[in-house]
């Protein structure tokens, strides 16, 4: 196995201890494009989650964030810190930068996206943000949504959309 399998397999394994699907994110996927395409499948939306996830950079913030948000429920991090990540504070913003080096690997699809799902968070989204006790996904929710904006990089790939609806 090389290097790069092990990193891709580690990616989804820390996705799959934290209670995320690859099927998660191709779910939001759908959410956010199958008005434009409405051909898509979550087949195809899930293997563009796939390669969304093959990239270094990608599975760099997923391996991080997760990292946090498991020393944050460890109560590990130093004040004030501590009660920022674990208490997900809205004007802390750390969690999107790291949510923006994923978007920014595919362009201007994925950062609209990610603004919007990252706004209403629907379906695993919703769940991770759901603040129970003992449970911090501050990073996680940020993560799995950029993904799902990065892996609408599958709009170039269908010359069925209209160019002005980006």
């Amino acid at each position: 196995m090389t290097n790069e399998e092990k990193l891709y397999d580690r990616t989804i394994q820390l996705l799959h201890e934290r209670g995320v699907r690859i099927s998660d994110i191709g779910e939001l996927v759908m959410f956010l494009q199958e008005r434009f395409i409405p051909k898509l499948t979550l087949e195809e939306a899930t293997q563009n989650v796939r390669i969304v996830l093959r990239k270094r950079e990608v599975q760099n913030a997923v391996m991080t964030g997760i990292a946090l948000d498991k020393a944050a429920e460890a109560n590990s991090l130093e004040e004030p810190l501590q009660k920022i990540i674990a208490e997900d504070e809205g004007l802390y913003g750390v969690d999107e930068v790291l949510a923006f080096s994923i978007v920014n690997v595919y362009g201007s699809i994925g950062f609209t996206n990610y603004g919007y799902i990252d706004r209403i968070k629907p379906g695993i989204l919703a769940k991770l943000n759901a603040h129970e006790p003992g449970i911090i996904h501050t990073f996680l929710d940020d993560i799995v949504g950029a993904t799902a904006a990065a892996a609408s990089r599958l709009a170039h790939s269908h010359p069925e959309i209209e160019d002005d609806i980006y």
